[in-house]
């Protein structure tokens, strides 16, 4: 029974963790859109402040200084692209400079995370046939295993320790 046990945490964790390159991978394809859209949003913003005379700094901070509430929001929305869109470019940098293994760290040290909300509601799962699939899979089946291994240890070690009844 304990080997059934052993295993099926093995095979939940493995397969759980072997999607995690896939998952990355979709991770990346919305990214690149994402950036699209907002350089298009902010080629925008730059045109129309460029057609006043302004740069982006100071149209943001001209929106920001005004008396409507909208036009102050349209500033805050305005600047919080700006600062997006540069974290999601040095972000894809580095996602396109590592290998395969060090793109999860890169993906799970800074993700954005309006953007993994929406890979993870489209997500569709695959079948890991790269070597960071399967690493990633070899991975989770250990962890089941130390876990349920943990569990185990600790249930023998507390019989152990009950005195024997005479």
């Amino acid at each position: 029974m304990v080997r059934i046990i052993v295993m099926v945490f093995m095979l939940v964790g493995g397969t759980a963790t072997s999607q995690l390159p896939e998952f990355s991978q979709q991770y990346r394809q919305r990214l690149g859109g994402t950036i699209d859209a907002l350089e298009q949003i902010l080629a925008d913003f730059r045109r129309d402040a460029a057609a006043y005379g302004l740069s982006v700094p100071e149209a943001i901070a001209r929106q920001k200084a005004s008396d409507d509430p909208f036009i102050r929001a349209r500033g805050d929305s305005m600047q919080t692209a700006d600062v997006r869109l540069s974290r999601l470019r040095q972000q894809q940098e580095r996602l396109e400079t590592a290998g395969p293994l060090e793109r999860l760290v890169v993906f799970a040290q800074g993700f954005d995370r309006q953007l993994a909300q929406a890979t993870a509601e489209d997500y569709e799962p695959a079948v890991p046939v790269t070597f960071a699939g399967l690493f990633s899979a070899c991975i989770g089946a250990l962890a089941g295993y130390l876990v349920v291994s943990f569990f185990i240890g600790l249930i023998r070690l507390g019989r152990r320790r009950k005195p024997a009844r005479g």
